[in-house]
């Protein structure tokens, strides 16, 4: 087996070719989400509302129903706005999740997750998807101005008005997620059913402390940055520079952040995994998420349909235990 079969599907358009789409509860909540997630982060930034149209028509004809976007997206609003006229009627068929709580604008007054701005973003999040309702709505980072009581008291409301199904959070550390529970339970407010973190074969940091917090209460997991910024697909090789149109090209803080000698040892040691066990790169990096009870899907962007398709065909192989334990064995590095 060659490098090319290592990293490369042959694209099949036949629905025949592809596993059915499975489904998962995100953690103890009623929302029903498919294994694979579209992440939209690149509407209205690396591509525009065409080429989005395109890949989220893909994305809904292979059964991907989670869409996961941001209010900071696309330059600030982008995003949404494309995904409130690309969806249309198809809306009502989907999981939409989107986040608030990052700099809107350049002074950096639009942003936190105080209950005033809490109430203005999600107006505005509406607005723009042209929803009457968000299904998972995420407070995006800590915001250390906002107590974390007046922030869940605000996104109650929301949810007691009909305007958000759930609640969730991302890029919180283990001790608020667990003070964040408390103050719901002991107020009876709606409760973070999710979080949102980077977690991949390369990064695996969540483990020590916010996985077991999560566990204890319930909490569905949604990895982001699955691919590493797509160091777990192939597309980038040690010492070579990206090519024009991918992440690492357009984000170079990205691409330095993942560009070390400790991650393209782990990377070269998951090729040699790969042809010994007859996997690809995708496959090994979608299986083991997906080998995880706590996580409810795996969101990944993309830019071109052919990406979607080829992310869909990889998680419906599954990792055997021994292999997810070859790749637990690998060192564990945070990016």
């Amino acid at each position: 087996m060659g490098r090319k079969d290592i990293f490369a599907f042959p694209l099949l358009c036949d629905r025949r070719y592809y596993f059915p789409m499975k489904t998962r509860n995100l953690g103890k909540s009623d929302l029903v989400v498919s294994e694979v997630g579209l992440g939209c982060n690149n509407f209205g930034m690396l591509i525009d509302r065409e080429s989005s149209r395109k890949v989220i028509d893909k994305a809904l004809d292979l059964g991907i129903t989670l869409f996961d976007t941001a209010d900071i997206y696309g330059n600030r609003g982008g995003s949404e706005t494309i995904l409130g006229e690309v969806l249309g009627a198809r809306r009502k068929n989907i999981v939409l999740a989107t986040k608030v709580g990052k700099p809107m604008d350049d002074a950096g007054t639009m942003k936190g997750a105080s209950r005033s701005y809490i109430v203005s973003g999600v107006e505005a999040s509406l607005r723009r998807l042209k929803t009457d309702w968000i299904d998972l709505y995420q407070i995006h980072e800590p915001d250390p101005l906002a107590p974390i009581e007046e922030t869940l008291r605000a996104l109650d409301d929301l949810v007691r008005q009909g305007k958000v199904r759930c609640i969730g959070c991302s890029n919180f550390q283990a001790h608020q997620v667990a003070e964040a529970c408390r103050v719901s339970a002991a107020s009876r407010l709606s409760c973070f059913v999710s979080c949102q973190d980077q977690y991949n074969i390369l990064v695996r940091g969540i483990e020590k402390e916010l996985i077991p917090v999560m566990e204890s209460h319930g909490l569905g997991l949604l990895p982001f940055f699955p691919l590493a910024g797509g160091m777990l697909t192939g597309k980038y090789r040690r010492s070579e520079a990206p090519a024009e149109g991918t992440r690492f090209a357009a984000w170079k803080d990205l691409g330095r952040r993942y560009d070390t000698d400790a991650n393209w040892n782990v990377i070269e040691r998951l090729e040699r995994f790969c042809i010994e066990r007859q996997y690809n790169m995708l496959e090994a990096a979608f299986g083991w998420l997906l080998s995880k009870p706590l996580v409810a899907s795996v969101i990944a962007g993309a830019t071109k349909p052919a990406q979607v398709e080829m992310n869909v065909r990889a998680a419906g192989r599954c990792l055997s235990g021994d292999d997810v334990a070859a790749i637990e064995s690998m060192p564990m590095v945070d990016a």
